[in-house]
C-alpha cells in the first residue's frame, strides 16, 4: 500500500508540474504574440524606448553627467542587492537538499502526510536551486553591463578617436535591462516551486496566481486619454505610428 501511495503521489506531482509549466509557458507565449502585434502592449518595450531616449538625452548634453551617474548607481545597487539575495536563497536550497537525504528534517515536515519519493523531492530542490542560480547569473550580467554603460555614456574623446554612438550605448543599456528582467522573472517562477514543496496542488494554485499577477505587471499603462487616436489603436490591437507613440510616451514618462 505504501508503494502504491508513493506511485500515486508521483503521478499527481508530475501532472501538477505539467499543468503549471503549461500555464506559465502559455502566458509567455501569449505575451510574445501580443507584443509582436502591438509593441506598446508590454512594459518591457516601453522601457526599452525610454532607456534609448534617456541615453540620447544624456549624451547630447554633457551637463547631464551627474544625472547619469546617479541613475546608473541606483540600478547597480538594486541589481547588487538582488544578486546577493539569490546567493542566500541558493544556500538555503542547498541546506534543504542536504537535510532531505535523511528521513527527517525540515523538508519531511513540510511534506507531512504526502508520500513523495526522496528523488522527486530532491529534483524539486534542484530545480529551485537552478532557478536561483539563473537569477544570480542574470543580475550579475546586468551589473556587468551597467558598469560598461557608466564608462561609455560619457567617453567621447576625439583625441583618441573614440566616439561611442548613443545607439550602441542604448543597446548595452537595454541588454542590461533585459538581464535584470530575466532575474526578476526567475524570482517569480520560484514561487510555484516553493509551494510545490508543501503540496503539489499548491503549485497549480500558485502558478495561476503568478500568471494573473504577471498579466497585470507586464502590461504597459495607457498614457493617452480614452478618446485619443492612440488609445483607439491600442484598443483594436493596431500598432500606431512608432514616432507618434514614442513622443507621447516620452512626454508622459
Amino acid at each position: 500500500m505504501e508503494i502504491i501511495a508513493v506511485v500515486d503521489a508521483n503521478v499527481v506531482d508530475l501532472s501538477t508540474s505539467v499543468i503549471s509549466i503549461a500555464l506559465i509557458g502559455g502566458y509567455h507565449l501569449y505575451l510574445q504574440v501580443r507584443a509582436r502585434h502591438n509593441p506598446t502592449y508590454a512594459i518591457q518595450s516601453v522601457n526599452n524606448d525610454a532607456r534609448s531616449a534617456w541615453v540620447e538625452n544624456i549624451m547630447a548634453d554633457k551637463n547631464n553627467g551627474l544625472l547619469a551617474v546617479q541613475t546608473l548607481r541606483n540600478s547597480t545597487m538594486a541589481a547588487t542587492f538582488l544578486a546577493s539575495t539569490a546567493i542566500l536563497l541558493m544556500m538555503g536550497s542547498l541546506n534543504l537538499m542536504q537535510n532531505s537525504g535523511s528521513g527527517g528534517g525540515l523538508l519531511h515536515e513540510l511534506q507531512n502526510g504526502i508520500h513523495l519519493s526522496r528523488d522527486i523531492a530532491q529534483l524539486k530542490l534542484l530545480l529551485l536551486l537552478a532557478t536561483f542560480f539563473w537569477a544570480f547569473f542574470s543580475f550579475s550580467m546586468a551589473l556587468r553591463l551597467y558598469n560598461h554603460v557608466g564608462y561609455l555614456i560619457n567617453a567621447v574623446n576625439d583625441k583618441h578617436h573614440f566616439r561611442p554612438t548613443p545607439h550602441y550605448v542604448s543597446r548595452l543599456l537595454n541588454r542590461s535591462g533585459s538581464y535584470y528582467s530575466l532575474g526578476m522573472r526567475a524570482y517569480y517562477i520560484s514561487v510555484p516551486l516553493v509551494f510545490s514543496l508543501f503540496n503539489p496542488y499548491y503549485m497549480v494554485v500558485a502558478s495561476m496566481a503568478l500568471v494573473a499577477a504577471l498579466y497585470y505587471i507586464d502590461r504597459a499603462p495607457d498614457t493617452q486619454p480614452r478618446n485619443s487616436e492612440v488609445y483607439k489603436h491600442r484598443r483594436y490591437r493596431i500598432a500606431p505610428k512608432k514616432e507618434a507613440v514614442n513622443d507621447s510616451m516620452m512626454a508622459e514618462i
